[in-house]
């Protein structure tokens, strides 16, 4: 937009860049360049596009150059509706313009991926129940699965068995489906801990088999397994791995920074995590601050670790496992009565206060979790 032809291979080259990346993840079908190409230059109605190229969605974009900065505007438009399910801006210097584009092309799939998800899952609860395909009831089970509640994560793994008999191949619905099972023996939810580990390796290892190059269910699926016992460092590999197949993928880097945490690696798993939410802010990929919370405690940083903490049970109140760690950061800073009041708040979700360490590899992980969590405890039993 800035009558500058000599710009021309920039523009170009970006739309390539984003191209690439949004077909990075596997469950997303991108038009390519050819065909997309045809509408440059033109006032184009999305709807006409839509219905031209077969696609639901819509990306467009512009940008404006002013010396050596530039700004990249993009805008993400349901094309039957013609609603903006999201809008954002860029800017940067042309003094290194592969590295901005690569920047600007991972940042535009990291937020794409969950806000199409999130329309999609809107788009399977408008349809009627009758016909559900294994695509609709997986994602019908993705808003459960954030409900941290016991009832919510059963309802969800219904939905995921329902999908995965519909179509035993689907990778995705294994992925969560192993996922349901490690939520609910890790929260303590559990009536059968022994049959429940069966299950989740299993669908973990289906999971695995059928994923490809999918960056979350390879990500899902590693780990569960480590969670379950299979080797930390294989499984901390797996998920990186996983995001090699996808960089932007938000979930990926969580899970990966999971991973990281397991494996006696806070900082690494820090490190990760804050790539995951500078590559989707907003979404809910998971309880990230959660875990920089643990990542901190784990390195005795108690101030930080309450901080992020607190702005996990902000965004996810029904989760267990912040509460435990704020009630072990309260009482190692000496401030007793906080961590007996959130133990308080613990009990509420009915969830154990002492919970099972074993996945914490590192055994000065776990003694500092433990050892405050007893603190904590006193008389509340």
């Amino acid at each position: 937009m800035s009558g500058d032809p000599e710009q021309e291979y920039f523009v170009d080259g970006m739309v390539e860049e984003i191209i690439t990346a949004l077909s990075r993840i596997r469950w997303l079908f991108v038009i390519a360049r050819n065909s997309t190409f045809t509408y440059k230059g033109q006032a184009v109605d999305v709807k006409q596009v839509g219905r031209e190229l077969g696609v639901r969605y819509v990306l467009e974009g512009s940008v404006r150059k002013a010396g050596q900065r530039v700004r990249i505007t993009g805008q993400l438009i349901d094309a039957a509706t013609g609603a903006h399910l999201w809008a954002d801006r860029f800017d940067g210097s042309l003094e290194d313009i592969f590295e901005l584009q690569d920047k600007v092309a991972s940042s535009v799939a990291g937020v794409i991926e969950p806000a199409l998800q999130a329309a999609e899952v809107r788009r399977s609860s408008d349809r009627s129940s009758q016909n559900l395909t294994a695509y609709d009831l997986y994602l019908r089970a993705l808003p459960m699965l954030l409900s941290f509640s016991r009832d919510g994560i059963l309802a969800a793994l219904r939905l995921l068995e329902q999908a995965i008999s519909r179509d035993p191949s689907y990778g995705p619905a294994l992925g969560q489906a192993a996922n349901c099972y490690m939520r609910l023996c890790m929260d303590g939810w559990t009536d059968d801990p022994r049959s429940d580990l069966r299950k989740g390796v299993d669908f973990a290892r289906r999971a695995l088999e059928r994923a490809g190059e999918d960056a979350d269910t390879n990500a899902i699926a590693a780990t569960v397994l480590g969670y379950f016992g299979e080797d930390i460092g294989t499984m901390a590999g797996l998920a990186d791995r996983a995001v090699s197949f996808n960089p932007s993928s938000a979930r990926g880097w969580y899970l990966s920074g999971v991973l990281s945490l397991w494996a006696g690696q806070p900082d690494a798993a820090i490190e990760r995590v804050v790539k995951s939410l500078r590559l989707s802010p907003r979404a809910r990929v998971g309880t990230q601050h959660n875990v920089i919370g643990y990542a901190h405690l784990f390195q005795r940083r108690f101030e930080d670790a309450a901080a992020a903490l607190l702005l996990a049970i902000q965004e996810h109140r029904a989760n267990p496992q912040s509460y435990r760690a704020l009630a072990a950061c309260y009482a190692h800073m000496g401030r007793l009565d906080d961590a007996r009041q959130v133990l308080e708040q613990l009990k509420a979700l009915n969830s154990p206060i002492l919970p099972e360490v074993e996945r914490y590899h590192r055994l000065a992980d776990r003694e500092v979790l433990l050892s405050g969590l007893r603190m904590a405890m006193g008389e509340v039993r």
